[in-house]
């Protein structure tokens, strides 16, 4: 399959109609037409059904849609990274991140990178654990700021200079919002917003031990932003991470016993990488040795 043959099968994907999408090609119909015949003979399968008045994909096409979507953005990620090889250091480095309170440091260390080398550019991707190793397997992401623990057979990785602290985010109507710790027991009879995935396996799951099994699960979300807008109708109170944000209405109380987590900036072992990526992993290690002085 060619880059090419790929960009014309997005584009009647898109427009759903052979000839806009000739036109925004700038090619011939009949010419765009052979070539989307051409593509679902090499593969064996049909990519579209056709009617009088548009074309719609079949399973298969839509298989391919996003298959092709992905190729073609590691494709540019790749030319992206191949066409900077100056003196001066250049190009983009794709970083995923979490919602934590290391994200503040990635967020100085990029600061302060970009000092010294302004013609590098970032591409910064939010998401949860599970997207953002998803991505650096795939190539679209260099780096990854992921929790411990993580897989040290398959990554490398630079500790993060600070620890996250779990805790309730309460509306301060809730009795429980005077309290200056949240535990087990005060969250029995209590609605709680958590992290998509596992509740008993997860961190706020132990750490509730036995009372997680009464725990009346509201809601579920993997963006702390959308749980506190539930948290500020009233929908439940938010268990998560400390970050440096205030929420109206709303107060943390952290947890007892405590609970904190560890972040690290992770890459895959053998991950061959641009000069740009390696140097600022370089100083990403040093700054978090200096940090404490404030130094880079």
């Amino acid at each position: 399959m060619e880059l090419r043959v790929l960009n014309y099968f997005l584009a009647v994907a898109r427009e759903e109609n052979f000839t806009r999408a000739a036109q925004m090609l700038h090619v011939t119909q009949p010419t765009l037409s052979r070539q989307i015949a051409k593509l679902e003979e090499e593969l064996g399968v049909e990519l579209f059904t056709r009617s009088n008045h548009n074309i719609i994909l079949t399973e298969d096409g839509m298989i391919l849609k996003q298959r092709a979507q992905e190729m073609l953005a590691l494709a540019e990620k790749t030319r992206q990274d191949l066409m900077h090889r100056d003196e001066e250091l250049a190009g983009k480095i794709s970083i995923g991140s979490g919602e934590f309170q290391s994200t503040g440091v990635l967020a100085q260390i990029i600061a302060g990178f970009s000092k010294k080398h302004p013609l590098v550019q970032y591409e910064i991707y939010s998401g949860n654990a599970d997207n953002i190793h998803d991505y650096i397997e795939r190539g679209f992401l260099d780096l990854g700021l992921m929790a411990e623990p993580i897989d040290i057979r398959k990554y490398d990785f630079i500790p993060m200079p600070v620890k996250e602290k779990w805790g309730a985010w309460v509306r301060m109507d809730s009795a429980l919002s005077e309290k200056e710790w949240i535990q087990p027991e005060d969250l029995m009879g209590e609605r709680l917003i958590v992290a998509t995935g596992d509740f008993v396996k997860s961190r706020i799951g132990q750490w509730m031990g036995n009372y997680k099994e009464q725990a009346e699960i509201i809601a579920e979300g993997n963006l702390l932003y959308n749980e506190m807008l539930l948290a500020e109708n009233n929908l439940g109170m938010v268990l998560g991470i400390k970050l440096n944000y205030t929420y109206k209405g709303i107060r943390f109380v952290p947890l007892y016993p405590v609970l904190e987590t560890s972040t690290v900036l992770a890459w895959k072992k053998e991950q061959v990488f641009t000069s740009a990526t390696n140097a600022f992993l370089a100083f990403a290690r040093q700054y978090g040795k200096t940090m404490s002085n404030d130094e880079l």
